[in-house]
């Protein structure tokens, strides 16, 4: 267990990030909760014609973007909840809607998010840039990262069940594996199922006799 605690995500990332960008051919992210929010680290630029770029460092918002809605929808920490609420006042301010209002709609939004298991975005942020953004989770089954690909809209398809959407979330998935992500659970099931019958036969014989 402590092994893995010292496992880096962003150097475990670079092979699998690059592995996406050559099979979807679209630029990729990895993003992680900085000390001003979700924070690009690396990125994998696709090339070709229309290039989609992120600066290592920039800090992503939680409302507008599709790194954002993943952590708001899988992350948890007191900053983000502030952070939330300063974006939400923001845009209450912008559009004139009611705060209640904004929060039933990212609420539902976010239930949304967690039902496909991946979060997206449709030049809310970058207008003509479309995003995907999938979570990574750790040996304590707690989002650390998220996988992101960005691409133009009319060329990067944004259907929850579409190619290009389960390829990210198979990265994903990849990495949390790499992180020790359900090797907890799978070591709990295998001491429960190498208890030999004998074994078995003495606790509930023992159990038997405390309670006589």
């Amino acid at each position: 267990m402590a092994s893995l605690a010292r496992i880096d995500p962003v150097r475990l990332a670079a092979p699998i990030l690059e592995d996406l960008c050559e099979r979807i051919g679209e630029t990729v992210a990895l993003a992680m909760w900085g000390n001003h929010g979700a924070t690009c680290v690396r990125w994998v630029e696709a090339g070709g014609p229309i290039t989609v770029t992120l600066r290592t460092g920039v800090v992503l918002p939680l409302t507008t973007s599709a790194t954002g809605l993943a952590f708001a929808a899988f992350y948890r920490s007191a900053y983000l909840k502030k952070q939330l609420d300063a974006e939400l006042n923001a845009a209450a301010e912008a559009t004139n809607k009611t705060m209640d209002t904004l929060m039933r709609d990212l609420e539902a939004q976010l239930n949304e998010i967690r039902i496909h298991g991946i979060s997206r975005a449709s030049g809310s942020l970058t207008p003509g840039i479309n995003g995907f953004s999938a979570p990574v989770f750790d040996h304590t089954n707690r989002m650390i990262a998220a996988i992101t690909s960005l691409g133009t809209i009319g060329h990067f398809d944004m259907e929850w069940n579409s190619p290009l959407a389960t390829h990210i979330k198979e990265a994903a998935a990849t990495l949390s594996k790499r992180l020790g992500h359900g090797e907890t659970e799978t070591s709990m099931q295998n001491q429960d199922v190498n208890v030999s019958p004998q074994e078995t036969k003495i606790g509930k014989q023992t159990r038997n006799k405390q309670t006589t």
